[in-house]
């Protein structure tokens, strides 16, 4: 008995290595791609190889870090509905007020220089043109503006010290995609000033499908393009690859929820073919021959269901309908968009709000303007002090001027905000009767951004104020 269990295990232990050998030496004569061998050992782990190792990204179907291009992140950017409001949004807050160009304190009356380049912003539509670079440099791993300056040059050739026209001299601000600028050369010389850096750029405007007429191509000197990423470099990367996986999770979710509702609805169907079926006869009516039956039946549940045929022929066959009950894909939704906004920072009330209409919380608000205003000083301000010192560079502007970015915060209450602010304090003030108010008439204005009142006009309200007692006595 112990001899014939042994032999039993022995039998299968050598079909289990037979198996192994077998299919490892069909591989190898097959020459199968990597990704093949990878999916058999990944099936086969605890069968042959006994394997405890995963590579999830290959488990869950998504593309490995090093294999996203530009174009990924922009065709997910293009199709997907949370990337695209994940990126609009995120600019949208950014640049809720646009900012202003100084040389002066902002409550000092504008200079001509400050009035002659903010007319000239606005004749460019720089600021338009401005946050379309921004959300191309969240799309890619860095986005260009390039300067069209009418200085008789060439786009590859370097821009004087002095270029005639002044600030006039800019004719044109063209917001550039990763995928179309790119370069072509860079300075490698180590004893350059320049070591490491762009040589000269390469300009493609066909290599991005957004545009339309006759597409522009030359090569760009890197005094006429301004580089907006993060690190202010070509080296570094798209904000929505942590978000990549997430965004794939939810399309998975969504499309299955999508097809799986209209499958469902149109449901399958069930065909049971009689046992006293007279196939000859099925067949000939159907103008086929008995072999061709199975094949003819087929094409027809397919036309039924695609909706090019409303009726089904079904001698000898009984038809059946197959309902299942679809688990609701909002449960599977919420974990990968979580975690989609974890990865972009984002509130997720401020995504995609809620079906009961409540708004995004005062904390999640706040955050949201914390977050944005990180963004200004980290990545778009020291661009525009780029964009100010390439002008002074160029003469367009006084050198001996002291030039900033002054921007309105984004953690500033909005008018009535300021008004319900006052107004409590006012309340306040008339609940401390007899008392010390804790707030004076200066105090509140100034929490709405009014001007504190002159002494005469203070004295003709008090006036107003004692007049109007005696009128309200009589009326009563």
């Amino acid at each position: 008995m112990v001899d014939l269990v042994r032999s039993e295990a022995a039998k299968r232990g050598w079909q289990t290595r037979r198996i192994k050998n077998a299919l490892g030496e069909m591989l190898m004569n097959a020459g199968v791609t990597e990704k093949a061998r990878s999916r058999f050992l990944s099936e086969w782990s605890g069968h042959v190889l006994n394997s405890t190792k995963h590579n999830h990204y290959f488990d869950f179907g998504y593309p490995a870090t090093k294999d996203l291009t530009f174009n990924d992140h922009f065709e997910m950017y293009r199709r997907h509905g949370l990337a695209k409001g994940v990126i609009e949004l995120t600019a949208q807050k950014t640049w809720e007020t646009v900012p202003e160009f100084l040389e002066t304190p902002a409550d000092e009356d504008a200079t001509k220089q400050e009035t002659a380049l903010a007319k000239r912003l606005r004749k460019l539509r720089f600021w338009q043109h401005m946050i379309e670079t921004d959300k191309r440099s969240q799309v890619g791993a860095y986005a260009g503006l390039i300067l069209r300056i009418g200085d008789g040059k060439k786009f590859d050739q370097p821009v004087d010290k002095k270029v005639p026209g002044g600030i006039n001299a800019i004719i044109e601000v063209i917001p550039a995609w990763e995928g179309q600028l790119t370069v072509s050369d860079f300075d490698m010389d180590e004893t350059s000033p320049d070591y490491g850096k762009p040589r000269l750029f390469q300009f493609n405007e066909s290599a991005v499908s957004t545009t339309h007429g006759q597409p522009r191509s030359f090569n760009v000197h890197p005094d006429r393009v301004l580089i907006l990423s993060d690190s202010g470099t070509v080296h570094d990367r798209s904000a929505l690859e942590p978000a990549y996986n997430a965004l794939l999770d939810c399309e998975k979710v969504s499309g299955a929820g999508g097809e799986g509702f209209w499958k469902n609805s149109k449901g399958t169907m069930i065909l049971e073919v009689d046992k006293e079926a007279r196939i000859a006869e099925m067949a000939t009516s159907m103008g086929v021959t008995p072999t061709e039956l199975y094949d003819a039946i087929s094409e027809q549940v397919k036309d039924v269901n695609t909706g090019l045929d409303q009726m089904f022929m079904a001698q000898g066959i009984n038809v059946k309908s197959h309902q299942t009950n679809l688990p609701s894909p909002e449960y599977f939704f919420q974990s990968p968009l979580q975690m989609l906004c974890a990865a972009m920072q984002i509130p997720q009330k401020i995504l995609i709000g809620m079906q009961t209409g409540e708004r995004a919380s005062q904390e999640d608000q706040s955050q949201w303007a914390k977050t944005n205003m990180a963004r200004r000083e980290n990545r778009i301000i020291p661009f525009l002090d780029d964009f100010l010192e390439r002008l002074v560079r160029f003469g367009m502007l006084d050198k001996d001027s002291e030039w900033f970015v002054h921007w309105t915060p984004l953690m500033e209450d909005s008018p009535a905000e300021k008004m319900e602010f006052a107004k409590k304090m006012a309340e306040i003030n008339q609940t401390m009767q007899g008392s010390q108010p804790p707030f004076t008439h200066d105090e509140i204005r100034a929490r709405v951004d009014y001007e504190p009142l002159a002494a005469s006009e203070l004295m003709e309200d008090e006036d107003d104020d004692y007049h109007d007692e005696p009128k309200e006595e009589d009326d009563a």
